[in-house]
């Protein structure tokens, strides 16, 4: 097997050492084999306010010819999914607040990229006969993908993180929310 890139390897050493706020856990997985001669992936999952959870997935594709839909060498590709409150499934503003929590995290870490596109998508699913759990869910997913313009890709795992955080509906770092003081 030939070994990594040097701008890959650096690349993937920094989506790995991305902290994230103690509610986040993120942990390497087995990334796609078919996209990019050169892919790592990071799963992520964080636990909101009453027990909400929101998972997801950082895909970091390498082509070292480059990609002319990618108008560069590298792509980043998030997947997100967190539980909704019935009520907030029917929010008409969903699907434009959920994308700008993601432009907004990319721009608060001060990720450069091009190309972004994407997906924000509300379910909601019933339940019948047999099956076991709730009688209904929603949920929220997130799909979008972006070519960093730098090879810091740091403030891109951050801004993953943040994004994560922000679906899970936790309370910006530093601030509790009512209901969740301890004692």
């Amino acid at each position: 097997m030939t070994q990594a890139p040097e701008e890959f390897r650096a690349a993937v050493a920094a989506l790995r050492s991305v902290r994230t706020r103690p509610e986040v856990t993120l942990e390497p997985i087995k990334a796609p084999q078919r996209l990019a001669p050169w892919a790592f992936a990071l799963a992520a999952e964080t636990t909101g306010p009453d027990d909400v959870p929101a998972t997801g997935r950082l895909v970091l594709l390498h082509d070292p010819d480059g990609h002319d839909g990618w108008d560069g060498v590298f792509r980043l590709v998030v997947y997100l999914r967190a539980e909704l409150d019935p009520e907030l499934a029917t929010d008409p503003f969903l699907p434009a607040v959920g994308w700008s929590w993601l432009t907004d995290a990319l721009d608060a870490s001060g990720a450069s990229w091009t190309a972004l596109g994407g997906t924000v998508t509300g379910t909601s699913s019933a339940r019948f006969g047999d099956i076991s759990g709730p009688s209904r869910t929603d949920d929220v997913e997130l799909r979008a993908s972006w070519t960093p313009t730098s090879p810091e890709l740091e403030p891109h795992g951050e801004a993953f993180s943040q994004t994560l955080a922000h679906y899970a509906g936790l309370p910006p770092v530093g601030v509790t929310a009512f209901g969740q003081r301890r004692g």
